[in-house]
């Protein structure tokens, strides 16, 4: 026997609770940077070394790298203290713990690769200029084995982030096409409501 409202009708399917503003905010900025700084890293190599071209993209890739960090540590805080809305009632728990686990992946991914970068100019007696507005001094020793391990973990670890960027927006569009719930909106920008 269906359920229904005082109007006849049957009632709608519970609305998942959407992530707030500042959160929506973050997410989207943080995945424009990631498309940006990924661009930029994937035209370095074709670039010729000792060239101004090559300065640039280098320039604009550890400063939006960068730019990521401080945004990662901003969402991190502002999460501690703005929990995610909960899932919907009978979420299935498998579904759940993968997301929590992507979810972390993507966290200490996006907080490690930056630093990597980091450590990798800054051990090689590097400063890094952030879109020339200031510089970074090498806050480390120079060390070259400590710069060679820094760049082949973050060359390596490149990989680690594509896929699960890969998983966490498959898992988007299983939600929005397959299981046609209301996950992905909880971080799209709100839509005002609709007048009658």
């Amino acid at each position: 026997m269906s359920i229904v409202d005082k109007a006849g009708q049957h009632p709608a399917p519970p609305i998942a609770i959407s992530y707030d503003r500042i959160a929506r905010a973050l997410h989207w900025l943080i995945a424009v940077l990631a498309v940006v700084v990924v661009s930029l890293g994937l035209a370095i190599p074709e670039a010729p070394r000792n060239t101004q071209s090559r300065d640039l993209l280098l320039l604009m890739h550890r400063s939006v790298g960068l730019t990521i960090l401080v945004a990662m540590v901003v969402r991190l805080v502002w999460r501690l203290g703005h929990p995610p809305p909960p899932l919907p009632p009978g979420f299935p728990r498998p579904l759940a713990w993968f997301a929590g686990a992507n979810h972390r992946c993507l966290y200490l991914a996006f907080l490690l690769m930056p630093i990597a970068g980091y450590i990798n100019a800054a051990a090689a007696g590097h400063s890094v200029s952030f879109f020339g507005l200031f510089t970074i001094p090498p806050l480390l020793p120079e060390n070259e084995r400590l710069s060679q391990i820094a760049i082949a973990l973050h060359l390596a670890g490149q990989f680690f982030v594509y896929a699960f960027v890969a998983a966490h927006v498959a898992a988007a569009l299983m939600h929005r096409f397959i299981r046609r719930d209301e996950i992905l909106d909880r971080m799209l920008p709100a839509r005002p409501a609709k007048r009658n």
